[in-house]
């Protein structure tokens, strides 16, 4: 019988044997009614259905007449009946949350020693959110207690709070349970600090277990409470008042700061001694992880109190712990919660060493919802120092200790070890030997007698690669922004910095005089007078005659610019997009490898879902901001129409290009002819760029793969009508050609550039760099090496299609020197 089973069990050989017997004992009718609806319930699994399925029915009802019609204490007896009756096994599930809730909400008298019995009940609940619920109700009756009554269960409640930090729970459960017993405690014993509540294993809590062993106070204990009463990734500002006034009560700013400098460099734990750091992960997996998931609001806490607290001291420590916890390639396992506490702390701490912290974080990390974070911090850390999110990011910038001209020299051993910035594109690490010679690679006295400044110095190359791409592609994305700087702002954070000013000493500047007049300077050289305003000067907003004479200057000076700014492409509205008004067909109906194109996405800063065999991946759009942020261009693109087999297409083919205004947190589709012509242009430039890159046109083995399936639109865009960015190449051949050796044999022919060889004249198309044959146009299918060409041509900006097409000519032009089989069967074959 269920009744002298739960007896049974209620015998615990404790102080509270008598309270559990007692309470079966006064609702034993219940017992009853609760025992034949579990044999009720078995037999319509089992037998009739139907028939005992009324029956529960009749049951359930008197049961709950028989709960409502409990007084205070045979309701108390009834909530300790059922939370002893509950069961949670292989075998059944019987749990009565609901009519312990309404009863304990209704009656009232508790006795210590019946919250006693429900607090050690709740804690034997199997499983995590069973034992949460239970606990949350219980809770609710041991706030009813008085303060003596609160002291007789001091013994239980401490017990559930360890139980409760070594269970895993929901966060939001997990911390208001926390809580509430932490207040229990405290309203007893202000000195108390729950056992469990600082983690006895860690070594990042070590700094506060000391102190709470050696001097424990009730100023220690209730700051120690207050950091771990934050559950959310930014405290408010009674949290931080609050925070600031207890830390210095408890004179624990320097025990913060050691709890902030553990959790940064210490010894992390490992998941084969300390288990794993979540409840959802079993198995051998072996790995390091920071923190424990039941500690994180603690650790969190600290790591805020330490950033209101530390000031300047503390931001090294907040950088490193988020580069840690949420860095690629890190040696413990990513902690999101706690790399957006410290990346928001970072925001918060008022000093300008910050900003450069957040910004080398922003250049190492890669997770998604955690660059959304650091974006958002250095707009508030901006706010805090009155600057605008764009003038953060220019003095974000780091410097990595070089001078003015882009290096950093050491003396290592009597060898002299530089690095430096060349040709505002390379990082290299240079040694000197004592006798002047100079090596790339590190000599054997460098690598054996300092092989920890010779890391030191790989590892600052390598930061310098990082910083001098990411400013690249920030310089070059101003090109849509058409923004405009002081004089003097703009020499200290562009042409002056040791990073950003190797870069922008090669572009071509506008500056703005006292009468307003704005003249635009040459590369490396200095503006006249005494100018006012600077902005960067784009060829959309120059004449014709001033583009041709700038792109002669860049060729016939040898000027190499970081990025294509003289020759860069322009786009204007057509009369078609004009009628369509909302969207462009430019670029629309190409057919494109969708891998090569989701990868090029992603290289210039774009996002798009993924294309595949799921709901929602038949529809592709790309989308990327322009304009510094207020304006939005989306790419559609969707797979090929007969492109089936596996779960990504391997062709995609191309749609509209639609435009989107920022429109405070939302975005609101505009007319093209509202977008501005910067915006217009260099989005449409991009979307060029995806294209030409990706198309199957600009595959060279196409037509050796015998299919038909797109033979129509190869053949009309592989040797079709010139794009603009084939337009500025073919430019910037005709600047070019005179200078090379092979001049003569080289001609420039509408779409094509026409080279002469000994054997055959061949046809080089401007835009896929595919070739035909004279006279036939029998093509010629010659396929790059993948490594990069040669560089003995000077090109005035990086275009790997121009250089390919460069190197073809010199091939062609000494047809007769050419000695791969395949090209020259295909060249003799209608010779």
């Amino acid at each position: 019988m269920l009744y002298d089973a739960l007896v049974a069990e209620s015998r615990r050989n404790d102080s509270l044997d008598d309270v559990r017997s007692a309470a079966l004992h006064r609702v034993r009718r219940l017992v009853d009614l609760l025992e034949r609806q579990r044999t009720e319930f078995r037999r319509a699994i089992h037998e009739d259905h139907r028939r005992y399925e009324a029956a529960g029915a009749v049951t359930r009802a008197e049961i709950d007449r028989r709960l409502a019609a409990c007084a205070d204490e045979e309701g108390r007896a009834a909530v300790l009946c059922l939370m002893l009756a509950a069961c949670f096994d292989d075998t059944s599930l019987w749990q009565y949350d609901a009519e312990i809730g309404a009863l304990i909400a209704r009656v009232r008298g508790w006795t210590p020693d019946e919250v006693a019995v429900m607090l050690l009940r709740a804690t034997e609940y199997d499983m995590g959110h069973w034992f949460a619920g239970a606990l949350g109700l219980v809770l609710n009756a041991a706030e009813q207690l008085d303060a003596d009554g609160r002291r007789a269960v001091m013994p239980w409640l401490r017990h559930a709070h360890t139980e409760l930090m070594d269970t895993t729970v929901g966060a939001s459960s997990h911390a208001s349970l926390a809580q509430r017993l932490r207040a229990l405690l405290a309203s007893v014993d202000e000195a108390c600090i729950p056992e469990g509540l600082i983690p006895a294993d860690a070594p990042w809590a070590v700094p506060l277990s000391d102190r709470a062993k050696t001097s424990p106070t009730p100023e220690l204990a209730c700051f120690v409470r207050h950091l771990a009463s934050l559950s959310g990734p930014r405290p408010t500002q009674r949290w931080r008042r609050t925070c600031l006034e207890l830390a210095d009560a408890a004179s624990a700013r320097d025990l913060v700061a050691d709890v902030l400098r553990t959790l940064a460099e210490d010894d992390p734990l490992c998941s084969r001694r300390s288990g794993a750091h979540t409840g959802w992960l079993h198995g051998d997996y072996h790995y390091h992880y920071v923190l424990h998931q039941n500690d994180g609001d603690l650790a969190r806490g600290a790591v805020w109190a330490a950033a209101l607290t530390g000031g300047p001291a503390a931001v090294r420590h907040l950088g490193a712990l988020a580069l840690r916890t949420g860095g690629p390639r890190s040696d413990v396992t990513q902690d999101l919660k706690l790399t957006g506490a410290a990346i928001n702390a970072l925001a918060e701490t008022g000093d300008p060493a910050s900003l450069e912290a957040l910004w080398r974080l922003r250049s190492r990390i890669k997770h998604r919802a955690l660059r959304k974070q650091l974006d958002t911090a250095l707009v508030r850390a901006a706010g805090k120092q009155g600057i605008t999110a764009e003038q953060l990011v220019e003095r974000s910038v780091p410097d990595h200790g070089l001078t003015p001209g882009g290096s950093l020299e050491r003396e290592l051993g009597g060898h002299r070890v530089r690095v430096a910035i060349e040709e505002a594109a390379t990082v290299r690490l240079t040694f000197t030997r004592p006798d002047g010679g100079t090596s790339r690679t590190a000599p054997a006295a460098v690598k054996d007698g300092f092989p920890d400044e010779l890391q030191e110095l790989r590892t600052l190359a390598k930061e310098v690669r990082g910083t001098l791409s990411a400013e690249r592609a920030r310089v070059e994305a101003l090109m849509s922004a058409g923004r405009e700087w002081p004089y003097d702002e703009w020499c200290r954070h562009y042409r002056d910095h040791p990073v950003t000013g190797t870069l922008v000493r090669g572009l071509i500047w506008e500056f703005q005089d006292s009468d307003g007049e704005w003249r635009a300077v040459a590369p490396m050289a200095e503006p006249p007078g005494e100018p006012e305003r600077v902005r960067l000067w784009h060829p959309i907003r120059a004449s014709t005659n001033d583009i041709r004479a700038w792109r002669e200057r860049l060729v016939a000076e040898r000027l190499r610019q970081p990025f294509k700014q003289a020759f860069r492409e322009i786009y204007l509205l057509t009369p078609a997009e004009e009628e369509t008004g909302t969207y462009s067909n430019r670029f629309a109906a190409h057919i494109v490898h969708y891998r090569q194109l989701y990868a090029l996405f992603k290289e210039r800063g774009w996002q798009a879902n993924f294309l595949g065999r799921y709901d929602g991946g038949h529809d592709g759009e790309a989308r990327a901001e322009f304009g510094d942020g207020e304006w939005r261009a989306c790419f559609h693109h969707e797979p090929a129409a007969d492109d089936g087999g596996g779960y990504a297409p391997e062709h995609a083919a191309t749609d509209q290009v639609r435009f989107e205004r920022r429109d405070g947190r939302r975005w609101r589709e505009v007319p093209l002819a509202e977008v501005p012509p910067l915006v217009f242009s260099e989005a449409m430039r991009d979307v060029d760029l995806f294209v030409g890159v990706t198309s199957i046109a600009a595959d060279p083995d196409w037509t050796d793969r015998g299919e038909d399936r797109y033979a129509a639109y190869w053949r009309t865009a592989t040797f079709g009508a010139l794009t603009a960015s084939a337009e500025i190449r073919r430019e910037a051949l005709e600047r070019i050609l005179p200078r090379l050796k092979i001049a003569a044999r080289c001609t420039l022919d509408g779409r094509f550039l026409l080279v002469r060889g000994h054997l055959r004249t061949y046809k080089i198309h401007l835009g896929s760099a595919n070739i035909l044959m004279e006279p036939d146009d029998a093509y010629l299918c010659i396929v790059p090496s993948r490594g990069k060409g040669d560089g003995k041509v000077f090109l005035p900006f990086e275009d790997e299609r121009l250089s390919l097409i460069l190197s073809k000519a010199f091939l062609l032009a000494a047809d007769t020197k050419i000695t791969d089989e395949s090209i020259l069967k295909q060249i003799k074959r209608g010779a």
